[in-house]
């Protein structure tokens, strides 16, 4: 009897369709990290420079900063299921078309249509806000991010054993595993988006876009974004990283953020709440890029990584739920839509500044600009929710 009411305790904590979207997304995941960390050096099978292969990568960003919120306010409109089964049918063609492409144009051309199609994730985080009680939003987005982790552990470890077949190969791969993805939901991701939003949007449709929350992502995404993309050189210049190495650090923080975010976010929830939460982790976030920058022996990189990953874990999902309560049900897919774009193009950005501030200021700095950038978003979120 107990054991059958443990059971029906375990079931309750996930509303139905949870695990569905939650495998959706996680396979996505899987095909996205299948692919990225071997891109560069097949685009420089076609002739690509330095600047070309940066591009490339960018211009997934790029197609998905304009697409994000359409397809965010499409879901609104119809529905999330048949918007994420078109974004998964967009990055099988996307990925087909890398692995086919015999020149360089191609190659953009499949990126974009990818990046175009990623609106998948945050069409998925409205269905779970749709699904979700306004008190078991964070969780389960905690939860839905660790899908995000477990896509980037598998992801390039079968890439790898793809690529084996040769450099074409997880490229199809990944596009099989998207068109498997989209079937499956075909039949097995329901439809949560009772609330249709009307054909004809009213005057103030688009005033999300100014919103707080969109700054906030901006600022605190070009800031992590940086982190991200000019860590390999500090972790080179101060502790003689080699590329696997700074890859294991990166793989450390992946596994650490899958925690945080799968085990830690309820609680934390329960105990402050989502807004204070999120500016909790904004707190810790600066103080784990002030330590970052200071950092010189392995004892305080720990310290400094560990800040960051629990920073970065807790404000990913607090930030989605806020957004999500910020906004009526039948806008959740375009605000979620919006705030996808924002973190688009922090990715965009957040990257340039950190390499020019390293190259030109010095190799703490990147993570210096990057607390500054967060400690305005923190301003912007409280100074806002006192107004």
């Amino acid at each position: 009897m107990k054991l059958r009411k443990s059971k029906n305790d375990v079931k309750s904590r996930y509303p139905k369709g949870f695990w569905t979207i939650w495998s959706t997304v996680a396979l996505d995941m899987v095909g996205f990290g299948m692919v990225v960390p071997i891109l560069g050096r097949y685009a420089e099978r076609y002739g690509a420079s330095g600047f070309e292969v940066g591009l490339l990568f960018s211009m997934f960003s790029i197609a998905q900063f304009f697409f994000a919120p359409v397809l965010g306010r499409l879901s609104d409109r119809i529905g999330r299921k048949p918007v994420i089964i078109i974004s998964l049918v967009g990055t099988a063609v996307g990925s087909f078309l890398t692995g086919a492409a015999g020149v360089l144009w191609l190659l953009y051309l499949g990126r974009f249509i990818d990046g175009a199609s990623g609106a998948s994730v945050s069409v998925a985080q409205s269905a779970i806000t749709d699904i979700a009680a306004p008190e078991d939003r964070p969780r389960l987005l905690g939860m839905l991010g660790a899908a995000f982790g477990v896509g980037f552990v598998f992801g390039p470890a079968l890439g790898g054993l793809a690529a084996l077949g040769g450099p074409h190969v997880p490229f199809y791969v990944a596009s099989a595993f998207a068109l498997c993805n989209a079937i499956a939901a075909w039949f097995r991701l329901p439809e949560t988006n009772t609330t249709r939003a009307p054909r004809t949007a009213p005057v103030g449709r688009r005033r999300f876009a100014i919103n707080r929350y969109t700054g906030t992502a901006l600022l605190a995404g070009s800031a992590f974004a940086g982190f991200e993309a000019t860590f390999a050189l500090f972790g080179e210049r101060r502790f003689d990283l080699t590329e696997g190495s700074a890859a294991a650090v990166f793989l450390v923080v992946g596994v650490m953020l899958v925690i945080v975010q799968g085990a830690l976010i309820a609680p934390l929830t329960r105990a402050l709440g989502s807004p204070r939460l999120l500016s909790t982790g904004f707190i810790v976030l600066i103080g784990g890029f002030l330590v970052l920058s200071v950092a010189d022996v392995w004892a305080v990189l720990f310290v400094a990584l560990a800040l960051l990953s629990l920073g970065q874990g807790v404000v990913t999902p607090s930030l989605t739920s806020v957004v999500a309560d910020s906004v009526a049900p039948d806008k959740r897919g375009e605000a979620l839509g919006v705030q996808q774009s924002a973190g688009a193009l922090s990715r965009i950005i957040g990257p340039a500044i950190a390499g020019l501030m390293f190259d030109h200021a010095g190799v703490a700095w990147p993570y210096v600009t990057a607390a500054v950038l967060t400690l305005l978003a923190l301003l912007l979120v409280t100074s806002s929710d006192k107004s």
